[in-house]
């Protein structure tokens, strides 16, 4: 677990915390220039509550780091471009309310600011991003952790049900057998049901003949009963 001098004197765990922006405004909201994308040293002075030379000490000690994550310096045509587009967003009282700078300007993004945050020693504001940025750490880390234990417990559910299977490999394959040997037998028994079934079929036709024959020998009875009633 990353600890607060660690984070100060390391570059490498910085860079790890660079996309968590979000903490920045969880500590203090972060006023922004109208393109809601850039602030300048005095805003980023204002939110950490130091003077502007603290912030530029900062940002010389470490240039390469914050230009890295967005840190800009403008000057010439292309401060005058972005002047003019920050007029055209701007919604304060007129052109006379915009601040700008007269022949440069130094311009922070929310990385570049949580950079300094990670930097800046001696705020309050600084190492409250410093400590939340740490806790979160602190509670993926335990995440990580709880998932490992449960696939751990997962993967050993798992050895077991392999080892169930093999045991029950030579089961199923005796179940199989039983069952084609069933199968076999019910093929003969249809076989012996359907010869059954023609033979009954006859039986019924050789029944029907015998009726037939028994009503007429009643008929010839009949006849002969009541013939020998006349000659009497």
């Amino acid at each position: 677990m990353p600890t607060e001098v660690a984070l100060l004197e390391s570059r490498a765990l910085r860079v790890e915390q660079m996309e968590r922006v979000d903490v920045l405004d969880k500590v203090k909201s972060l006023v922004m220039l109208p393109d809601g994308i850039h602030l300048r040293t005095e805003d980023v002075a204002r939110y950490f509550e130091v003077s502007t030379e603290v912030i530029k000490k900062v940002t010389q000690r470490h240039r390469a780091e914050v230009a890295e994550n967005g840190l800009i310096l403008m000057c010439g045509a292309e401060l005058r471009e972005f002047h003019r587009d920050m007029l055209s967003l701007w919604n304060g009282e007129g052109v006379g309310s915009y601040p700008q700078a007269a022949t440069r300007l130094t311009l922070f993004t929310r990385r570049t600011v949580l950079n300094v945050a990670m930097l800046l020693r001696d705020s309050d504001i600084a190492r409250c991003v410093r400590t939340y940025l740490l806790d979160a750490e602190q509670d993926l880390r335990a995440g990580y952790a709880s998932l490992e234990h449960r696939v751990t417990r997962v993967e050993s559910c798992l050895a077991g049900v392999g080892t169930a299977l093999q045991e029950l490999g030579p089961v199923l394959n005796r179940m199989s057998h039983r069952l084609d040997s069933l199968d076999r037998r019910l093929d003969v028994t249809h076989q012996v049901v359907g010869a059954m079934s023609v033979r009954l079929g006859h039986m019924s036709e050789d029944i029907g003949r015998i009726d037939g024959r028994m009503d007429e020998l009643a008929r010839n009875l009949k006849e002969l009963s009541r013939r020998s009633n006349k000659q009497r």
